[in-house]
């Protein structure tokens, strides 16, 4: 609940985070795969894991984790991989979880190049999207980095004037779309109306300029921690006796919630009495 969905460490009460936005995404999967039919429960267990794997600070956090673990010849960092990796090996203290194929590979395809094989993944999929795309406009609006005005009108006019109004749209029109059987789809205008306004979100909000002020303070942050673990390993727990080091450091980070990460850093490198 103290991740970043958009907001770093957000201190109001109605600003989602990675636990609102998971349960808000795996409620509306569910509807859709009820609506179709298809199996509810596994629809839930890809919902309620598909972000599990996401670092602090959102989309500035997995960058600079990617590019810190690349930096050192490491294999980058992709929270989908990561999400999965927490559910295989890091639950449990190491045991892990032990999900079905299904479950995993649901987990793993939810963003990316790939697509779920199976319906009940490629629902989580599209949804994630759903969701999120609506809920952070109506956090953007809220913290007054965008105006009403601001949004683009066409696709404003096609899919509803509220977060409610637009999930309602895309989600008929992705049940209506899908009742063959044989894909999870969107109709082409709905489709294109949602992809245009998820580039608007990121060009305006996601990657934005109230998000650019955060992000230099972030990578450096999230840099000089890695940079700090790796030449003290050990202070690293060990939850996979397997793991080089690149990746013990980077599950310890990527396990950090915001506010973890910021006290950590202030204690670690901010003299007493300073502000991070």
């Amino acid at each position: 609940m103290h991740k970043t969905q958009v907001f770093i460490a957000p201190e109001g009460d109605h600003y989602r985070t990675r636990l609102t936005h998971t349960l808000e995404a795996t409620g509306i999967a569910r509807t859709v795969a009820r609506a179709l039919d298809l199996n509810e429960d596994l629809t839930e267990a890809i919902g309620l894991a598909h972000d599990l794997g996401h670092p602090p600070f959102g989309h500035i956090g997995e960058q600079a984790l990617d590019e810190a673990s690349k930096a050192r010849g490491g294999p980058g960092f992709r929270h989908n991989e990561h999400s999965l990796r927490v559910v295989d090996v890091l639950e449990r203290e190491g045991r892990g979880l032990n999900l079905n194929e299904p479950v995993r590979q649901g987990i793993l395809n939810h963003t990316g190049p790939v697509k779920s094989a199976s319906l009940e993944g490629q629902i989580v999929r599209l949804v994630d999207r759903v969701a999120y795309i609506n809920h952070d406009i109506d956090d953007a609006l809220r913290a007054g980095i965008l105006s009403p005005d601001d949004l683009p009108t066409d696709e404003i006019a096609m899919l509803g004037p509220t977060g409610s109004s637009r999930i309602d749209s895309l989600v008929t029109d992705i049940v209506e779309q899908s009742q063959t059987g044989d894909e999870i789809q969107q109709s082409e205008s709905m489709g294109a109306a949602m992809l245009r306004l998820r580039k608007f979100m990121f060009q305006n909000v996601y990657l934005g300029e109230t998000a650019r002020k955060e992000h230099e303070r972030v990578t450096r942050a999230l840099h000089i921690l890695f940079d700090h673990y790796m030449e003290r390993l050990d202070e690293v727990p060990v939850i996979d006796p397997s793991a080089d080091d690149l990746q013990r450091v980077t599950d310890l980070l990527a396990g950090m919630t915001d506010r973890y990460c910021i006290a950590h850093f202030t204690d670690l490198y901010v003299p007493e009495g300073s502000r991070f």
